[in-house]
């Protein structure tokens, strides 16, 4: 969703535009913040009890602050100075499930320079503690922790991406907090959006791999069974274990009928 530069408003109207988003997921981009927006999300989730709200400034983000509307007061989500700090997301409850409401409030600005407080957005149903969303929310904590077999195979079940792969190198990125691990992939068994893709020149499947600092991700020989979720379009790390560890557990679950799910072994 784009919307319309704030200079073309009426100089003098003080009328707060308003504007409703029907998907459970999106972006938006504000050009030249002026005055204020409010931002009806409107999903259709009537069947959900409880909703998470997720927010992810641009690296860009300038010129607005945005606000979260709670019994008519208004709380501060992601101010001006820290949404432009890079995968800095914001995530809060939301009270009224089928209709939340967020507040832009444009930043003073003496000169007409181009700003864009553009973010995107996921709400997240709660419902159901063993839905995908709750396994979303894993990222904020980032499992550091090794998988137990049991999460290993609801692993292989669930996770927006499982792949075959080694690990091409790790690096870190301390000033937010992230860690990135570039996987050569030998098998894609699963992918929601196209994060692994194949080199026009290799022809080689390569994709990143996302998870926190302070997982302390080191490189690795050998090959490992990668699954995780995706979160704004980036590949988020769960269970890693070798993957002969994981035949080793996944044949002795299938011969005892303690799989919860076929998985393709050749």
């Amino acid at each position: 969703c784009c919307l319309d530069s704030g200079l073309s408003w009426e100089p003098h109207s003080r009328a707060v535009e308003q504007v409703h988003l029907r998907c459970t997921e999106g972006s938006l981009e504000w050009m030249y913040p002026a005055r204020a927006l409010r931002v009806v999300l409107e999903p259709n989730l009537a069947s959900a009890q409880h909703t998470t709200v997720c927010i992810k400034p641009a690296s860009d983000f300038q010129g607005a602050s945005i606000y979260v509307e709670r019994a008519g007061q208004l709380h501060l989500v992601v101010s001006e100075a820290e949404g432009a700090r890079t995968h800095h997301v914001s995530c809060f409850s939301a009270h009224t499930p089928q209709r939340v409401a967020l507040f832009l409030q444009a930043s003073p600005q003496r000169d007409i320079s181009r700003r864009t407080a553009s973010f995107q957005y996921e709400l997240l149903s709660n419902e159901g503690v063993a839905g995908p969303d709750i396994k979303k929310m894993a990222l904020v904590e980032a499992m550091c922790r090794p998988c137990d077999n049991v999460e290993l195979l609801m692993a292989i079940c669930s996770s927006d991406f499982v792949v075959k792969g080694s690990i091409q190198n790790v690096s870190h990125d301390s000033e937010n907090h992230m860690s990135q691990v570039d996987v050569s992939v030998q098998k894609v068994y699963r992918q929601k959006n196209q994060i692994f893709q194949q080199e026009e020149g290799s022809g080689e499947w390569r994709g990143p791999i996302r998870t926190l600092l302070q997982c302390r991700v080191k490189k690795g020989g050998g090959d490992f069974l990668f699954t995780g979720i995706e979160h704004f379009g980036e590949a988020w790390l769960g269970c890693a274990p070798r993957f002969k560890d994981f035949m080793l557990v996944y044949r002795a679950a299938r011969e005892r009928g303690a799989n919860p799910c076929e998985f393709e072994l050749n």
